[in-house]
This record gives structure tokens, C-alpha cells and sequence, in this order.
């Protein structure tokens, strides 16, 4: 499958998940590190994860809270975010270490 294009917005999403590449995300929590409103923020976390750069799953919380969906950048999005000319975030260009189980 091919690479989206990946815009401004998408880049702004993909580098606050490459500052910590095994951690899962909500949404919310990304609308205010990016200031990205949820009508462009959610569209591009679902392109990202149609192209397997993140990957999703739904947490269920407390009694009568509805479950949230959660993301996680893949190794193949890690991979392309490290690769991408340009990225802003120098969190960015380092190297990490293999990708394992939930650990943060």
C-alpha cells in the first residue's frame, strides 16, 4: 500500500507520537498538543491509520464513561516520520529503540 501524502497537520500529529513511539494516545489529548480542531485532527488519525502508520484500539474507563479510541504509531509510521525532509521536531530524527510489547 502506498504512503499518503502527508500534510502540515498530518506531520504535526506523526511528531508528537514519535517523541514517545509506544505510547497510545487519545484524541483529545492531540487536539491540544497540536491545536488542531477535532473535524481536522480525527480525519487524519484515520488516514494514518488506513496507511498502518498508527495503530488503533478502544479503552474502556470507568462505569457509564464511553469507551475512547486510542492510537500508537507503528514501526512503519516511525520509520517514515524519521525519513521525512523537513520535520520540524528533532525528537524526530533520533534513533529509537526496537519497538516491543506496551512499554512507553
Amino acid at each position: 500500500m502506498k504512503i499518503p501524502r502527508i500534510s502540515p497537520q498530518a506531520l504535526r500529529v506523526l511528531e508528537r507520537f514519535i517523541e514517545h513511539p509506544t505510547a497510545w494516545r487519545y484524541g483529545y489529548e492531540l487536539s491540544r498538543e497540536t491545536g488542531l480542531k477535532s473535524g481536522t485532527l480525527y480525519p487524519i488519525l484515520m488516514r494514518l491509520a488506513k496507511f498502518s502508520l498508527l495503530e488503533t484500539k478502544w479503552v474502556t474507563t470507568e462505569d457509564g464513561v464511553p469507551p475512547r479510541h486510542t492510537y500508537r504509531l507503528t514501526p512503519k509510521g516511525g520509520e517514515l516520520v524519521r525519513s521525512l525532509p523537513g520535520t520540524a521536531s528533532a525528537a524526530a530524527k533520533v534513533r529509537r529503540p526496537a519497538f516491543s510489547g506496551g512499554r512507553a
